[in-house]
């Protein structure tokens, strides 16, 4: 299930991306906007692994860049994750998937993500990554 290095549990995420805007889901409990993320599953990249959670998590399928847009900490119960972030390029948004009953999805603007996302650092990534995307990201 979950890598561990040195108590520190590996996550991967996607900056789920259409049309110079991007895509939003609630966490289960909380319900605060996030980007779709989760373990890095065996037998896949962190990329792969990030792509997966995309599908389940929001309905997203697209072409995931393999190029790391960023890379952010937290702690929640009492543990240490480190997610990678890498972007999505949406071709497709399914109009049901597994998890659209636990999660909402919404497609805003960097500058509404940012407003709308609790995370400093996450925040900072999304920030990041649309201001240099034509440069990074081709």
């Amino acid at each position: 299930m979950a890598g561990s290095f040195k108590g520190v549990f590996k996550q991967s995420a996607v900056i789920p991306v259409l049309d110079n805007r991007l895509v939003l889901i609630t966490s289960r409990k909380s319900e605060r906007w996030i980007i779709p993320k989760g373990y890095v599953e065996k037998g896949l990249s962190p990329a792969e692994s990030a792509a997966k959670e995309a599908y389940e998590e929001a309905g997203l399928i697209g072409t995931v860049h393999h190029r790391e847009a960023g890379k952010y900490r937290y702690r929640k119960f009492g543990k240490s994750f480190s997610v990678q972030v890498y972007p999505l390029f949406i071709e497709t948004m399914l109009d049901e998937w597994d998890e659209m009953h636990d999660r909402q999805r919404k497609l805003v603007t960097p500058a509404e993500a940012i407003e709308m996302v609790c995370h400093r650092d996450l925040r900072r990534i999304i920030s990041d990554y649309f201001s240099t995307q034509s440069i990074i990201f081709p």
